[in-house]
């Protein structure tokens, strides 16, 4: 390719999933890095299988773990995946065919379409139809914004494009994997909302979750995804009631005045 590739996954015990991750940019890159918080698991030797250089550090939150890892990229393009994504064929050669142009990609960061999967299917509405993220960027240009839940690259003054090819999303490992994500997301987003929400009250504990759940399920059509999306519409309904009752714990536990 005239402009070379990196590729960077960032993990913590995905075993289950960091093999078809790297197994899909097999020959896509020279520089594969896994950065890794020290997992308990195999993750580490089947990165190690596969070819990646892997650097460990410990985890203070997904933004900042990915911004340390973007400038320790061997090649100014960078292509950063989690380990429960796979590249599919599509992505794989249109990646290619950007890169081995003698120009170098007119945009700074390119947005990526993803199928999401969870209980063994694709789901297709759910609010999760339209799901996009950055993940191929230059290097230097490039960086998330310092949240804690849902970080994304800052595009603002970007030059940005998308690309017609798409990851496949092995979102949640099983229904617990997922009770457990969104229950972790809600405490890191009370985090992030707290500035913005100087007291919690019913509206917050009960009108947004209910809309939520409206939301995903009925004007986001989760009910085309039978079961599965009711599933999915009550679980993100829930996250938003966590999400405003830690908040509410941690506002009656500061002291007054």
């Amino acid at each position: 390719m005239s402009h070379p590739l990196s590729v960077i996954v960032t993990t913590y015990n995905e075993a289950d999933h960091i093999g078809r991750c790297l197994a899909s940019v097999q020959g896509l890159s020279d520089d594969v890095l896994v950065v890794d918080s020290f997992s308990t698991d195999a993750t580490v030797a089947i990165a190690h299988t596969h070819g990646a250089r892997v650097e460990q550090r410990p985890y203070q939150g997904p933004a900042e773990q990915k911004n340390w890892a973007i400038p320790q990229a061997r090649h100014e393009w960078v292509l950063l995946l989690d380990a429960d994504e796979v590249v599919t064929p599509d992505l794989r050669d249109e990646l290619t065919q950007l890169l081995a142009n003698d120009v170098p990609p007119a945009a700074a960061a390119y947005w990526i379409g993803r199928n999401n999967y969870f209980l063994g299917q694709r789901i297709r509405f759910s609010g999760w139809q339209g799901d996009r993220v950055v993940r191929f960027f230059h290097r230097d240009r490039a960086r998330y914004a310092d949240v804690q839940v849902h970080e994304e690259i800052i595009t603002d003054g970007l030059p940005t494009g998308s690309l017609r090819g798409r990851l496949e999303h092995y979102t949640f490992r099983n229904l617990d994997h997922y009770l457990d994500k969104t229950r972790r997301y809600a405490r890191w987003s009370a985090q992030d909302h707290a500035a913005r929400t100087p007291r919690v009250g019913y509206y917050h504990l009960w009108a947004k979750p209910t809309f939520r759940f409206f939301k995903h399920f009925v004007i986001q059509q989760g009910f085309r995804d039978g079961k599965v999306g009711f599933i999915v519409s009550a679980i993100m309904a829930w996250g938003v009631f966590l999400r405003y009752a830690y908040l509410a714990g941690q506002q009656r536990q500061r002291p007054a005045g």
